[in-house]
């Protein structure tokens, strides 16, 4: 495979990093913090000027049309400046799937405003338990005129400006993906607070009614559009892990280079520059793993299994690079004013969403049982 970036994505790269960088400075990104809504409103609006919303968002709708692979770039610039912005949430669970699933007015409704920045569309994929949005416990009850839907979705980025949520649920055996508004009746936000430090909402639902022009894909083809979502989610969080990653392994570098004991930098310490090694060796066989699946996906091939191993190696790599890097630090990493201690909150929390490398490890593991079971009769 191919992994070459071609010169229009390496753009794209060097532009969403220049202007991400013009609004993450520490003292920014804690004003950002002390906000009631954990929000970068004119980043986003910087983003949405420049194009970068629209990345995977077709031309006709007021985007790119660059493709998936692209924005998958866009999120390691976000995870490399820990820039509190819904990218992954609006840009790859919502926009992207209804770009893939979504019907011609849903798409023509919705994916122009997302791109201009004008319009919040966020998806919620977890439940209490429950991160396969393709198998969730929420229901939906067919009622005149659309679904009746009930149940709880949770850790949903933006649920309280967004205009439309994309949720799944069933109806008996039958799987519904949905646009819920958010404001609709029967719905309720609770507020939560979770690891990476910004404010999400647990989205209660007492048989909140969705219009039929809202339903987004019903059966088979829900169950499909679901199963996409939470690979390209899965692999968009690996993209995010790999520029929070490399950002932690540059920082401890150059704090180690510049750090001295016993009169010679900390680095010098071979106990120090073998710890750091092994961080640059993870980044990069991350970094490997990820453009393989995001570039999968991009061509619309299967990437089950390369997804599964995307995001295994995320949450090992997220896990070791946050550890050597807190050692090599000392006290100073768990500063609140020293930038290494957003990282390590972001690293834990993408290392844990949508599941856990030990699951994950076993999925695979059964998986490629069944495939060695089949071929065996």
């Amino acid at each position: 495979m191919d992994f070459t970036i071609s010169d229009e994505v390496k753009s794209v790269q060097q532009l969403a990093a220049q202007i991400m960088g013009d609004f993450t400075e520490v003292d920014k990104l804690k004003a950002i913090e002390q906000q009631d809504d954990v929000f970068d409103e004119k980043l986003w609006a910087a983003l949405a000027e420049a194009g970068l919303l629209g990345l995977d968002i077709a031309e006709n709708q007021g985007g790119m049309g660059l493709g998936f692979f692209a924005l998958t770039v866009l999120c390691e610039e976000v995870g490399r400046t820990v820039a509190q912005i819904p990218v992954v949430p609006v840009l790859v669970g919502a926009a992207a799937t209804l770009r893939r699933y979504g019907s011609d007015s849903q798409k023509d409704q919705w994916l122009p405003g997302i791109a201009s920045g004008s319009t919040i569309v966020t998806s919620a994929l977890e439940e209490y338990n429950n991160d396969d949005p393709a198998k969730p416990g929420c229901t939906a009850q067919p009622v005149e005129g659309g679904y009746a839907l009930s149940g709880s979705k949770i850790c949903v980025n933006q649920a309280q400006t967004a205009a439309r949520v994309l949720v799944s649920a069933h109806n008996g055996e039958e799987l519904i993906v949905a646009l819920l508004d958010p404001k609709a009746a029967g719905v309720t936000l609770n507020r939560q607070e979770v690891t990476a430090g910004d404010t999400r909402h647990e989205l209660v639902m007492d048989k909140a009614q969705v219009p039929a022009e809202d339903i987004v894909a019903t059966g088979g083809d829900a169950l499909i559009a679901m199963q996409w979502a939470l690979q390209a989610t899965r692999v968009a969080l690996a993209a995010m892990a790999l520029g929070v990653c490399d950002k932690m392994m540059r920082i401890t570098g150059q704090y180690t280079s510049e750090r001295e004991q016993f009169g010679r930098a900390v680095a010098t310490f071979q106990a120090v520059s073998h710890r750091v090694a092994d961080c640059y060796i993870d980044v990069e066989c991350l970094r490997l793993v990820t453009q393989q699946a995001a570039s999968l996906i991009d061509q619309g091939r299967p990437a089950a299994d390369a997804v599964l191993m995307a995001k295994i190696w995320c949450g090992d790599v997220t896990h070791r690079v946050s550890q050597a890097s807190q050692h090599c630090h000392g006290g100073t990493g768990v500063d609140k004013d020293y930038p290494l201690y957003r990282y390590c909150q972001w690293a834990r929390q993408i290392e844990l969403t949508t599941g856990s490398s030990a699951r994950l490890t076993g999925e695979l593991g059964e998986s490629i049982c069944e495939q060695y079971m089949g071929a065996a009769g």
